[in-house]
């Protein structure tokens, strides 16, 4: 029964991040097409098959009242944390199982329109509440952040959602305490570098170098690269530059690695090191790039070799290179020698690559019913899917 739950749900994912810009949770969103009768148990059944002790917690944001209200009779593991939003707990009989499941035990989080709080007599249930600002608390957090001392309406210990702007994120994170933000304000972050060239991260080069010093395998400097799209791109630009003097064309990361070596690798690093990136603000951004192209492998799992499955990654990871490079997608991906696959699928959505292209993309999102239509348009099974993902974000972070 277990394939048939989750063939029966469409899933969408946000990711939450702490103070030391790591996600420390997924935030996701579970839908039925139809209403139907879910057994909350199997449900469970399949999480937990696919969510390991290790994974981050897993906030499950429920729409269907019945599914929702079965998971709340159930005692889930303590890393599954149930989302209740204000207009469900205006159902009293979904409110009395909440206190209940509060009782087991449960790990609950409310949630609630910009500006709202859990009432008093609700407040106590919660592990967590995951909330907004308003447009005038937004700026009295930003003046706050001005005054030492002043009274900000940013909560400790909770989570937010909708921070607009770096500020914002620095004074809820670093200055009160917030518990994570759901989400990240990609476009106010990059809108920064604007005027300037975006850089690999420090710590992720230092990684590679000192992966490279202690003789890692080929397989784990491939992986550690693959963790910076920008350095991907610079290393493949690189790797076919005429003073490197490769005999033939290089196309991958790990064709790149053979024909390059250790030795020149290292000291193109160090090089590189220099002018690095140590903006904390830029990883999730990373992050999020790298989890579509790790979604995108894991949705070719059944059908490709492994050299075809990289140059999937490869695909993903590059699908976004215009944010950090500030330039035309197009523009940057004809400066590579890609499989012709790559390409038709990063600028002209065609090829064979293009469906789990579109399908990572759609799952970055609350919209279940785009992701839905997406998977459709694709003849993609939800079961296989949502298990693609499932597995990618449990490794999330790890």
């Amino acid at each position: 029964m277990t394939p048939s739950v989750l063939g029966s749900v469409t899933l969408g994912y946000e990711l939450l991040w702490n103070q030391k810009r790591r996600c420390c949770g997924v935030r996701l969103f579970v839908d039925s097409p139809v209403s139907s009768t879910l057994d909350a148990r199997h449900l469970l059944a399949a999480l937990a098959e696919l969510w390991p002790d290790t994974a981050p917690n897993l906030l499950l944001q429920v729409r269907d009242p019945s599914l929702l209200a079965g998971l709340l009779a159930l005692t889930p593991p303590r890393s599954l944390w149930l989302e209740l939003t204000d207009t469900q707990l205006a159902n009293t009989t979904l409110a009395n199982s909440a206190r209940q499941a509060h009782a087991r035990g449960l790990p609950l989080v409310w949630s609630g329109e910009a500006g709202h709080a859990p009432s008093a007599n609700m407040a106590k249930i919660f592990h967590k509440t995951l909330r907004a600002l308003t447009p005038h608390q937004a700026l009295a957090a930003l003046r706050t952040s001005q005054q030492p001392g002043a009274p900000s309406p940013v909560v400790a210990g909770s989570i937010y959602e909708g921070l607009a702007s770096p500020a914002l994120l620095e004074h809820s994170l670093d200055r009160q305490g917030a518990w994570a933000v759901a989400g990240w304000p990609v476009d106010e972050i990059l809108h920064a570098y604007r005027l300037k060239q975006i850089q690999p991260s420090r710590q992720l080069l230092r990684g590679l170098v000192a992966a490279i010093e202690a003789d890692e395998s080929l397989d784990v400097l491939e992986h550690r690269m693959g963790e910076e799209p920008l350095l991907v791109y610079r290393f493949l630009r690189y790797a076919n530059s005429a003073h490197l003097g490769a005999r033939c064309e290089v196309t991958t990361v790990r064709q790149g690695l053979m024909v390059m070596g250790y030795s020149k690798l290292r000291n193109w690093l160090l090089e590189q090191t220099q002018q690095a990136s140590t903006d904390a603000n830029l990883d999730p951004i990373r992050c999020a790039m790298v989890l579509r192209a790790r979604i995108m492998e894991h949705l070719s799992e059944a059908g490709l070799e492994d050299a075809l499955r990289s140059e999937v990654f490869l695909c993903g990871v590059l699908s976004q290179l215009d944010l950090l490079l500030g330039e035309p997608l197009g523009a940057a991906i004809h400066r590579l020698p890609l499989p012709g696959r790559i390409a038709s699928a990063v600028v002209g959505d065609s090829g064979p690559y293009a469906p789990w292209l579109a399908v990572a993309s759609a799952l970055e999102s609350s919209n279940t019913r785009m992701v839905r239509e997406v998977c459709r348009a694709h003849k993609m099974p939800a079961d296989m899917v949502n298990r693609a993902l499932l597995r990618t974000l449990a490794k999330v972070g790890g």
